[in-house]
Protein backbone atom coordinates (compact mmCIF):
# COMPACT_ATOMS: atom_id res chain seq x y z
CA UNK A 1 0.00 0.00 0.00
CA UNK A 2 1.33 3.41 -0.96
CA UNK A 3 1.55 6.35 1.41
CA UNK A 4 1.33 8.76 -1.56
CA UNK A 5 -1.07 8.26 -4.47
CA UNK A 6 -2.19 10.13 -7.56
CA UNK A 7 -4.25 13.31 -6.86
CA UNK A 8 -2.93 13.59 -3.27
CA UNK A 9 -1.78 16.96 -1.99
CA UNK A 10 1.86 16.80 -0.85
CA UNK A 11 4.52 19.12 0.55
CA UNK A 12 8.21 18.98 -0.48
CA UNK A 13 10.52 18.32 2.48
CA UNK A 14 13.96 18.95 0.94
CA UNK A 15 15.68 20.50 -2.06
CA UNK A 16 15.27 23.74 -3.98
CA UNK A 17 11.45 23.61 -3.69
CA UNK A 18 11.35 22.91 0.06
CA UNK A 19 8.01 23.94 1.57
CA UNK A 20 6.08 24.11 -1.71
CA UNK A 21 2.79 22.22 -2.02
CA UNK A 22 1.29 20.59 -5.09
CA UNK A 23 -0.90 17.77 -6.34
CA UNK A 24 0.59 14.45 -7.43
CA UNK A 25 0.15 13.97 -11.18
CA UNK A 26 1.86 10.58 -11.53
CA UNK A 27 3.63 8.03 -9.32
CA UNK A 28 6.47 5.79 -10.58
CA UNK A 29 6.72 2.84 -8.19
CA UNK A 30 9.64 1.14 -9.90
CA UNK A 31 11.92 4.13 -9.40
CA UNK A 32 10.29 5.46 -6.21
CA UNK A 33 9.43 8.92 -7.48
CA UNK A 34 6.44 11.12 -8.18
CA UNK A 35 5.57 13.93 -10.56
CA UNK A 36 4.13 16.87 -8.61
CA UNK A 37 2.31 19.71 -10.35
CA UNK A 38 3.95 23.17 -10.24
CA UNK A 39 7.02 21.87 -8.35
CA UNK A 40 10.62 21.09 -9.43
CA UNK A 41 10.74 22.91 -12.77
CA UNK A 42 13.70 22.14 -15.03
CA UNK A 43 14.74 23.66 -18.36
CA UNK A 44 14.88 21.44 -21.44
CA UNK A 45 16.32 22.39 -24.83
CA UNK A 46 14.02 21.14 -27.59
CA UNK A 47 14.50 20.89 -31.31
CA UNK A 48 11.92 22.34 -33.66
CA UNK A 49 9.29 19.98 -35.04
CA UNK A 50 6.69 20.46 -37.74
CA UNK A 51 4.11 21.59 -35.20
CA UNK A 52 6.20 23.40 -32.53
CA UNK A 53 9.17 25.74 -32.64
CA UNK A 54 12.35 24.80 -30.82
CA UNK A 55 13.77 26.59 -27.82
CA UNK A 56 14.21 26.33 -24.08
CA UNK A 57 11.12 25.02 -22.31
CA UNK A 58 10.37 24.59 -18.64
CA UNK A 59 8.68 21.42 -17.43
CA UNK A 60 8.14 19.57 -14.18
CA UNK A 61 10.60 16.84 -13.20
CA UNK A 62 10.13 13.87 -10.89
CA UNK A 63 10.71 14.16 -7.12
CA UNK A 64 11.82 11.18 -4.97
CA UNK A 65 9.02 9.88 -2.73
CA UNK A 66 11.30 10.23 0.32
CA UNK A 67 11.25 14.02 -0.15
CA UNK A 68 7.44 14.24 -0.10
CA UNK A 69 4.97 14.22 2.76
CA UNK A 70 1.21 13.88 2.48
CA UNK A 71 -0.98 16.81 3.51
CA UNK A 72 -4.13 15.70 5.36
CA UNK A 73 -7.25 17.02 3.59
CA UNK A 74 -9.10 17.33 6.92
CA UNK A 75 -6.61 19.14 9.19
CA UNK A 76 -4.39 20.57 6.36
CA UNK A 77 -1.15 19.62 8.15
CA UNK A 78 1.67 17.53 6.67
CA UNK A 79 1.43 14.12 8.26
CA UNK A 80 2.99 10.71 8.33
CA UNK A 81 0.54 8.06 7.21
CA UNK A 82 -0.63 5.26 9.47
CA UNK A 83 -2.21 2.14 7.96
CA UNK A 84 -5.20 0.65 9.78
CA UNK A 85 -7.24 -2.35 8.75
CA UNK A 86 -10.98 -1.84 8.52
CA UNK A 87 -13.66 -4.26 9.71
CA UNK A 88 -13.93 -5.84 6.24
CA UNK A 89 -10.16 -6.55 6.18
CA UNK A 90 -9.03 -3.82 3.76
CA UNK A 91 -6.29 -1.37 4.64
CA UNK A 92 -6.88 2.37 4.89
CA UNK A 93 -4.60 5.38 5.29
CA UNK A 94 -5.12 7.36 8.50
CA UNK A 95 -3.76 10.79 9.52
CA UNK A 96 -1.57 10.64 12.62
CA UNK A 97 -2.50 14.19 13.64
CA UNK A 98 -6.31 14.17 13.56
CA UNK A 99 -7.05 10.42 13.21
CA UNK A 100 -9.26 10.87 10.12
CA UNK A 101 -9.23 8.34 7.30
CA UNK A 102 -7.60 9.62 4.10
CA UNK A 103 -9.42 8.58 0.94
Amino acid sequence: MLHIRKKDKVVVLAGKDKGKQGDVVEVDLGKGRALVGKVNFVKRHTRPTQTEPGGIREKEAYVPLSRLMLVCPKCTHPTRVKFDSLSDGTKARVCRNCGEMIV
